[in-house]
């Protein structure tokens, strides 16, 4: 059984970006989107770009953003993936050549390996708890039943993680990936050293 990867979002400070990569974190997330308490920007991006060493994927979400938005990060900030978390089209998606994951929010009824052909380019898909109005971060959990497998599709765990839970998860869904923010953080925005360790260590004991 592969390794269960880790990408730990909505980062904001570069000593967060550096205690995440000591925790083992495969990948850092950066929050474009500016209704986020976790948001950033581009010229706080480029200041914690500068604190991500080799080998650890950076990732900028957006959130059904202009085009001209997502071109005005990627002249700046160097990112390695797009991950989308609205209701874009795959037109949009692809149009910046970047490598993309889409977020599918788990609507009742939504069965996400049928939706998930509405995005035939997309490198996965992060399947996130539904909350009317709110596009991500709600700390909600979905009902892990729903989670799909035995499929070849990259399919990323998300929603109201935390280290307690997630070893459970990780059992219950056998995911290519899971996504984790506020359940590893001090308070919004400001994540916890103690919790990244202890979410990654939880996550694959003995992997990391």
């Amino acid at each position: 059984m592969q390794r269960t990867r880790c990408k730990i979002c909505g980062l904001t400070r570069p000593e967060d970006i550096q205690a995440a990569v000591k925790a083992g974190a495969d990948a850092l997330g950066l929050v474009f989107y500016p209704p986020s308490p976790r948001a950033v920007t581009i010229d706080q991006a480029v200041e914690l770009m500068q604190a991500v060493p080799p080998f650890v994927v950076t990732v900028g979400l957006f959130v059904n953003p202009e085009p001209e938005w997502v071109e005005a990060v990627l002249s700046r900030v160097p990112l390695d993936l797009l991950q989308f978390h609205g209701d874009e089209d795959e037109a949009l998606c692809r149009q910046f050549h970047r490598p993309y994951i889409k977020a599918l929010r788990m609507k009742p009824n939504l069965d996400p390996v049928v939706e998930a052909r509405n995005w035939p380019t997309a490198k996965g898909f992060l399947l996130d708890a539904y909350q009317p109005g709110v596009p991500g971060g709600t700390g909600e959990q979905f009902d892990w039943k729903r989670f799909p497998g035995g499929t070849d599709q990259s399919w990323i765990l998300a929603g109201g993680l935390t280290p307690d839970n997630i070893r459970q998860a990780v059992q219950a869904t056998q995911p290519y990936a899971v996504d984790v923010s506020g359940g590893v953080e001090a308070s919004r925005g400001i994540k916890c050293p103690t919790k990244m360790t202890e979410f990654i260590a939880n996550l694959a004991p003995g992997d990391h």
